[in-house]
This record gives structure tokens, C-alpha cells and sequence, in this order.
């Protein structure tokens, strides 16, 4: 099968297999695909060593590019995943978190390889759609919180 026209590349210092392997088992739709080891001695890798995973989150192609420590990963960039419930919202906030990672502010959080993870359940990306006072109480709502709490952005967007 021929590679994507598009995908994202995530430079990773070394541990792309083990960041690509851990996002497969964690969500939906995503698998590891390709490993490409370096054919040479390079400043980031020895001969041997992997240099490019293939692999894919929740349907979006990415390679992750074991480049050394040169670029570390910032909030620029980050995975956005919809979750429909508290449970889908706890289950994929934990996983990251709980594998060496930490919570960050609003629905954010960094996993253990640096890269940045918005867990945003659907009420809450609905409430802003919205628009009006119902946007702003769930706005205001969220910016509490660390993990988001579904039942709290539920009753902030009654009023």
C-alpha cells in the first residue's frame, strides 16, 4: 500500500516504537505499522537502531521520527481525541497519565514522550458550538478543571 499524500511526522528522541505501540493499545482505530531501522550511523541513532515508526491514532497516519533530543515536543502541537462519556474520558486521561505521563490544565495532558493530548468529551466541544451564555458557563467550567468532569460541564451548560 503506498504511504499517505499526508500524514504527520512526530520526532520522538528515541522511544517512537514504544510511544507508537502504547497509543495502539490505548485508542480506537490505531495501529503500528511499519518499522524502519537506520541503515547507517547518524547523531541521532546507531546502524540498526529504529529510526522511523509508522503508525496510526484513531485514524490519522503519523510517522514518529527518532531524531535524538534536538526537538523536544511543545503544546504546539497537540492530539485532540472526543470522548462521548466519563468513562471514555477517565479510561484514555488515565492511560496517559498513568503511563508516566501528567495532567495538565482544561482538558490536557502530556504522555511520558512529551507529546500533548486535549481529552475533550463532546458535551463540552457542543456547549462552545452553541455559542451564547451556555458557551460561556461551560467555558467558565472548564477552566477549573484539570481532567474534564461531563457531569459538571452538563449542569454548567443548564445554568
Amino acid at each position: 500500500m503506498p504511504a499517505p499524500k499526508n500524514q504527520i511526522c512526530l520526532w520522538y528522541d528515541k522511544d517512537a516504537e514504544a510511544a507508537a505501540r502504547f497509543y495502539a493499545n490505548v485508542f480506537p482505530d490505531s495501529h503500528v505499522g511499519s518499522i524502519w531501522r537506520s541503515p547507517s550511523d547518524n547523531p541521532g541513532n546507531k546502524e540498526g537502531d529504529v529510526l522511523v515508526v509508522e503508525f496510526t491514532v484513531c485514524g490519522i497516519p503519523c510517522i514518529g521520527l527518532n531524531g535524538g533530543p534536538q526537538f523536544p515536543q511543545s503544546e504546539a502541537f497537540s492530539f485532540q481525541i472526543a470522548t462521548d462519556d466519563q468513562e471514555e474520558t477517565d479510561r484514555y486521561w488515565n492511560a496517559i497519565v498513568g503511563n508516566g505521563g501528567r495532567e495538565s490544565e482544561c482538558g490536557w495532558c502530556k504522555d511520558r514522550w512529551g507529546l500533548n493530548w486535549q481529552i475533550t468529551p463532546r458535551t463540552l466541544t457542543e456547549a462552545m458550538a452553541a455559542g451564547g451564555a451556555e458557551a460561556k458557563r461551560a467555558f467558565d467550567a472548564m477552566m477549573t478543571m484539570q481532567k474534564i468532569d461531563v457531569a459538571a460541564i452538563d449542569a454548567a451548560r443548564r445554568g
